[in-house]
């Protein structure tokens, strides 16, 4: 499962979490920076088959896999940031933004036709310039009062409204009608960095009709279980409970270029059940992650090819801030050092090519400009640094385990089922933290309610799942770290890290802006709260046929292009 908006997307399947720069690149930054690995595909790569709409059949049916079918299918909603639903919905919500293999932004102009930021009496002031044609499917216009409707339910004023992310929208002072219905002057109370991740699919954050997100019962539970109304090149058919199914169907009414698809149906399944659908011909495209077994498999399937690239992405364990043995930052920070990185790096990564080095910084992946360790020295694997902090916070060993006021150390370990390297992991640390004298109780969740009724609900101490980043580091981060952020499982955040983050998201240059997100990395190393693992390989299994989908590195998919080869 995948877990980002602005926050970064959940994946419940083997992989992690990480914010990219739209300023960064494929390079090395030297300095601080690690040095590239040239056997690993470099950040700014994709690979997608990339075809010419004329090379491609018009109609057809894409299967596509998905790791659960979701209950709630806006992104916005702090339950709905998950992959399997932002897969879902980029197909059918507008997107102002195209985004390349780089992360530079473009105006999609089926939506917007210009988008200008300047400063006028000492404020930044973005104006939005619409396309008339763009019609919600009911036939209601979409217009400046859309992108006003959306602001208030995600500028945090109102806490009522279960937003992912207030990020950007946060520190908006006005939405008002500009020259006529289809623009919007968006004044900032202060400068916003990376303003374009607003309206921006490739942020997790589209635009949502008026109607839906104008109080907070509708904005929570309006698309619930159901998708009442989309604006893109396809529309919801229907939702199969029993089947666990979404079908999608080209809309007759798009403005924009017709889709080369009939229809898309996705396919709720365990992750280790995909590699033999995907085998047998049941799916076309599928995420595998680092799973060596069906990195294999799709190798094997004459009509099918592994198509993988790097990205913002890592994996993570996380832990729980508010779980009562948990709540001390020192004994998080003991934990961070029980744990051998490199030898799960290794092990989730087994023949897959991809060079198992442990991720040192939660914002910035390895080869990207401005990536550094911020530990202190929490990154390096130190059993006996560790022993020596859960001492000091009040847990001595009694026996094999440690205990205080009479209590073990015992934690709650919440893994999916069908998800192989969860188990695996789960399997290493037992045996990692027993040699603290930590116990390790592992729960293994039913796949469809892995977030849902585990993650959401904060049953856990700790947890693994992946996040898959953006374009927009500041922004992506920001939900997963802040305090009171609406995608921080772990309950816990400091003001110090609040502010690094803020100041990332205000940050004039990329050099600024680098610094502000490596302060904030400092500062989320203190608060102990996630464990970063690796950064993840994006690869997908994908019949040949299939164009223009695949890796995206930074880039988005634009539906309305995928098709089948003549």
């Amino acid at each position: 499962m995948k877990h980002t908006r602005i926050p970064v997307a959940l994946v419940a399947t083997v992989a992690t979490a990480s914010l990219c720069l739209s300023a960064c690149s494929s390079s090395s930054s030297g300095g601080d920076a690690a040095p590239a690995k040239s056997e690993a595909p470099k950040m700014t790569q994709r690979a997608m088959n990339e075809k010419d709409r004329a090379d491609l059949k018009q109609g057809g049916t894409l299967n596509w896999a998905i790791d659960q079918l979701s209950s709630q299918w806006s992104p916005l909603e702090a339950d709905g940031n998950e992959v399997s639903t932002t897969d879902v919905m980029k197909a059918l919500m507008p997107t102002f933004w195209h985004s390349d293999a780089g992360g530079t932004q473009t105006p999609n102009k089926d939506y917007l036709l210009d988008a200008k930021s300047e400063t006028k009496d000492g404020k930044q002031v973005v104006t939005w310039t619409l396309n008339p044609k763009a019609k919600w499917n009911d036939g209601t216009p979409i217009t400046w009062q859309d992108l006003e409707a959306n602001w208030k339910a995600q500028n945090g004023t109102n806490p009522e409204f279960k937003a992912t992310s207030t990020t950007g929208f946060d520190q908006v002072e006005s939405v008002v009608k500009g020259a006529d219905d289809y623009q919007a002057i968006m004044t900032f109370k202060s400068p916003f960095s990376e303003w374009q991740a607003l309206f921006n699919n490739a942020a997790n954050a589209p635009l949502f009709p008026a109607k839906y997100v104008a109080t907070p019962d509708v904005f929570n539970t309006a698309y619930v279980d159901k998708i009442p109304t989309s604006a893109g090149p396809f529309k919801l058919d229907k939702i199969d409970q029993t089947a666990k199914t979404v079908t999608v169907v080209a809309d007759p009414a798009w403005w924009g270029q017709k889709p080369l698809l009939d229809k898309i149906v996705y396919k709720a399944m365990d992750t280790n059940t995909m590699p033999q659908a995907f085998q047998n011909g049941e799916i076309d495209f599928y995420d595998n992650g680092p799973d060596a077994s069906g990195f294999k498999q799709i190798q094997s399937t004459a009509d099918g090819e592994v198509r993988e690239a790097g990205g913002p992405n890592f994996r993570h364990f996380m832990f729980n801030g508010k779980s009562p043995m948990l709540t001390d930052p020192k004994v998080r920070q003991a934990l961070f050092q029980a744990i051998d990185r490199e030898t799960i790096a290794k092990s989730d990564l087994t023949g897959l090519g991809w060079p198992a080095a442990a991720m040192n910084n939660h914002f910035l992946v390895p080869n990207q400009n401005g990536y550094k360790d911020n530990s202190d020295g929490l990154s390096k694997f130190d059993p006996e640094a560790a022993k020596k902090m859960l001492d000091e916070a009040g847990w001595k060993m009694d026996g094999d385990v440690r205990k205080k006021d009479g209590k073990e150390l015992n934690l709650k370990f919440v893994i999916p089922a069908g998800v192989t390297i969860a188990t695996n992991e789960g399997s290493m640390l037992t045996q990692m933290l027993q040699q603290v004298g930590v116990k390790v109780n592992i729960f293994t969740a039913p796949s469809n309610e892995f977030f849902d009724k585990y993650i959401y609900k904060y049953d856990f101490d700790m947890t693994a799942f992946s996040l898959i980043g953006t374009p927009f580091p500041a922004s992506s981060a920001t939900a997963n770290f802040k305090t009171d952020g609406g995608a921080n499982y772990s309950q816990v955040g400091s003001p110090e890290l609040d502010q690094a983050m803020a100041d990332a998201a205000a940050a004039q240059t990329p050099e600024t802006e680098f610094a502000a997100i490596n302060k904030a990395d400092a500062e989320a190393w203190k608060v102990a709260a996630l464990v970063t693992l690796y950064q993840r390989p994006a690869i997908f299994g994908v019949k040949k046929s299939v164009a223009n989908l695949g890796a995206p590195g930074l880039s988005d998919y634009l539906y309305e292009n995928i098709g089948f080869t003549k």
